[in-house]
């Protein structure tokens, strides 16, 4: 923006706007004109309003008529949105910026609070917070699925759909540590498929490791390199009842063991303790300080040194090659005291580097590469890897004193379908298809090709029907051999959910479908099975395997998906489906109670007197496309629902939804005549101009069903391939 000439003086200031707005004003007596009418001030605060009078070309006398021009700002101005961003960045700096104290004033700190000495568990259970507790029957699809059991759910894993269990074992690991039981000396190993997500539960643990602080041994401007705690100072048998009645600090705490850099540093105050002081840190991935990874590496020139540090080159000049200031700490297992280590494909590593890991876990200490005493660890150790590795290491004997130290959580794949969905959306959302149009029914039809390919199938029955149950239906109308989730689960056995596709190779089967058109980024059911069909046959999987998933294909998934898409066009081709349908329901109703009653019903639209023969046609016609077996025993049944229903709708029968049997009966009912629908879907040319302005009004009504036009037209036209296939 120019600046304003200065031989024009402004007298502006802020003042109530009038009354009955909404806005404040600066009025300014004169405007420099440029063209247009240009304020040269700052913008208001949010609520104010820009007034000034535009100046006619030439014209700067306030004698000539004047034009008076308004701005309200509703918006805050975009400064004022670079000020808060700026500022609350420097507020999260400024509140995890370190924090000096003196070692008296720690001590003081842990009297009054004790969360100040609280180990890197029990700050692991802080920071998961307290769960909501869901009593599961009180919702009829998740009392089905968790069997009426009350259930905890933690918000900080809200994100990962269909592990209710696995989370809970996690955070029961993490409460029996915080309470100073066997889990504190253990690893925490998550074991499970690949893409069944181990690595997305190992970074939400290790970001709400970082949201508690942790107390660091400190030596003038010296942060100890191993981020001990300052307990290590003190003797539990000679300190622990003076700081235990004094300063409330339980004799337990006190491991009296400090690392041989605190030990020198020690020396050199002449044992005076309280020349230390102690530093408030966070742990931070990004500054490995108390969080840190370590992967395998190549197992020719990959050594314990990346888990416990090792001598620096650099420094032998100024100190002895055991003298701790010329060792690095730099191993994962130095930066991760009081914190967390996550050790990734743990089992692929060799297994010298495992051993340090057995003295850290059960004796709190483990020695490094240099002759410079035992190094201290109080944090928690995270492993996780696939099936294969732990299988392997675990059938060898040598390592049984290794397998005795670990606590196996498994991580299977997701086994209900709505939650398998909720997975590819949330996918979804966080890439730029997020606008991109999904047709209904596309990531169902994804769901249930993974899910089908996890159940283990049983022994008799439906594997669709165990898909199902596990899902929360319920199939007593429908499908009554089905069996209970929890019988189900029993005959399927612990590896249920342990392969199967994978959730991230369903995923890149969704993007590839997203791309699939050349003329829309868009997917839907049509080009994902084939897209689908491809990438399993370019998996080279074994022989059986790709014929099992490709059945499931042209068995489970197009003829649903047939019925589907089906539905879709006929309530799209029926303008009043849903009023059609209760119509529908309302008159069976009327006449199979008078049919039952052995009484003649009168027509209430045509005044027409129907007998029990001539009602019995009318009922058959509505049953017979759905193949009711036991038309008697089927009427009494909805008569007695819908009696019984009526107590609930006014005196009114229910929703035609409302009960499966009946919905159904209805539904194949209404669109059993499909080539009625024939001329008016398809997108061939159309003889009469009626015809033309049906299908214009049908594709508009499938669009706002979710679906684009290319999707219509490539949707109805395998519609009705599929059907004159039969």
């Amino acid at each position: 923006m120019q600046d304003r000439p200065s031989s024009h003086i402004w007298d502006a200031e802020v003042q109530p706007a009038p009354s009955g707005t909404e806005t404040c004003a600066i009025v300014a007596d004169d405007v420099w004109r440029f063209g247009i009418a240009v304020f040269c001030i700052p913008f208001p605060p949010r609520g104010y309003g820009i007034s000034g009078r535009l100046i006619p070309d030439g014209l700067h006398s306030p004698a000539r008529e004047r034009q008076t021009v308004t701005r309200n700002v509703t918006e805050p101005p975009f400064m004022s949105l670079l000020d808060d961003l700026f500022s609350k960045s420097r507020h999260t700096y400024e509140t995890r910026r370190e924090v000096d104290m003196s070692l008296s004033e720690y001590l003081s700190l842990c009297r009054d609070q004790p969360d100040t000495y609280a180990t890197a568990a029990e700050r692991m259970v802080k920071a998961i917070g307290e769960p909501e507790v869901i009593d599961t029957s009180r919702d009829a699809r998740l009392g089905r699925v968790f069997m009426n059991r009350t259930i905890k759910v933690y918000p900080n894993f809200a994100e990962f759909y269909g592990m209710e269990e696995t989370i809970e074992r996690i955070v029961n690991f993490f409460r029996y540590a915080a309470q100073g039981l066997e889990e504190r000396k253990q690893i925490l190993y998550l074991l499970g498929p690949v893409g069944g997500g181990k690595s997305s539960l190992a970074e939400r643990l290790k970001a709400l490791m970082e949201q508690e602080p942790i107390y660091v041994l400190k030596a003038g401007t010296a942060i100890s390199p191993v981020f001990e705690s300052p307990l290590g100072l003190f003797d539990p048998e000679a300190m622990g009842p003076l700081l235990e009645d004094k300063f409330g600090i339980p004799r337990r705490r006190l491991t009296g063991l400090l690392s041989p850099w605190a030990l020198k540093r020690l020396d050199e105050f002449d044992g005076n303790i309280d020349r230390f002081r102690v530093a408030k840190l966070y742990p931070s991935r990004l500054r490995q300080i108390g969080v840190a990874k370590t992967e395998p590496g190549d197992e020719n020139n990959q050594d314990i040194s990346s888990m416990v540090g090792k001598v620096d080159i650099r420094m032998l000049e100024h100190f002895s090659q055991n003298d701790p200031d010329a060792y690095s700490f730099s191993g994962g297992l130095n930066r991760a005291t009081q914190g967390m280590l996550e050790f990734v494909e743990m089992f692929k590593a060799p297994i010298k580097m495992l051993h340090p890991l057995l003295t850290a876990t059960q004796e709190g200490n483990y020695v490094g590469t240099e002759n410079i005493g035992a190094i201290p660890f109080q944090g928690v150790i995270l492993a996780h890897s696939n099936e294969s590795e732990w299988q392997s290491f675990r059938n060898n004997k040598n390592n049984e004193a290794f397998i005795d130290r670990i606590c196996v959580i498994k991580v299977p794949y997701c086994l209900r379908v709505t939650e398998e969905e909720k997975i590819y959306d949330k996918l979804i959302r966080n890439s730029d298809l997020a606008n991109s149009p999904c047709a209904p029914g596309t990531l169902e039809m994804l769901a249930r090709c993974a899910v089908l390919s996890r159940l283990t199938p049983p022994a008799s029955g439906s594997l669709f029907s165990k898909l199902r149950v596990y899902d929360g239906e319920s199939l007593k109308e429908t499908d009554p051999h089905a069996k209970s989730v929890q019988e189900y689960r029993d005959a399927a056995g612990l590896d249920e959910g342990m392969d199967g596709i994978s959730t991230r190779f369903a995923f890149k089967v969704l993007s590839a479908t997203f791309n699939y058109d050349t003329h829309e980024v868009a997917a839907d059911p049509v080009h994902l099975m084939y897209v689908l069909e491809q990438s399993i046959r370019r998996e080279q999987l074994a022989p059986d395997t790709e014929k099992r998933y490709l059945e499931f294909i042209k068995a489970e998934l197009a003829p649903r998906y047939a019925e589907f898409i089906g539905h879709e066009v006929q309530k799209a081709y029926l303008e009043s489906y849903n009023d059609y349908g209760q119509n529908l329901f309302d008159r069976y109703v009327d006449y199979a109670d008078a049919w039952i009653e052995h009484q003649d019903f009168k027509d209430p639209d045509t005044g027409q007197m129907m007998d029990r023969e001539l009602l019995n046609q009318e009922l058959t016609k509505i049953e017979k496309p759905a193949g009711i077996a036991n038309p008697k025993d089927f009427r009494n049944e909805v008569v007695k629902f819908s009696l019984r229903a009526r107590a609930n709708y006014g005196g009114r029968n229910p929703s035609w939804t409302s009960y499966e049997k009946i919905r159904e009966v209805i539904e194949r009912r209404m669109f059993s005549q499909v080539e009625d629908l024939l001329p008016v879907i398809s997108f061939g040319s159309k003889k009469e101009a009626e015809t033309e302005k049906k299908h214009t009004e049908f594709v508009q009504r499938m669009m706002s069903r979710g679906y684009t036009e290319r999707q219509v037209r490539r949707l109805v036209e395998w519609y009705m391939r599929t059907k004159q296939a039969g």
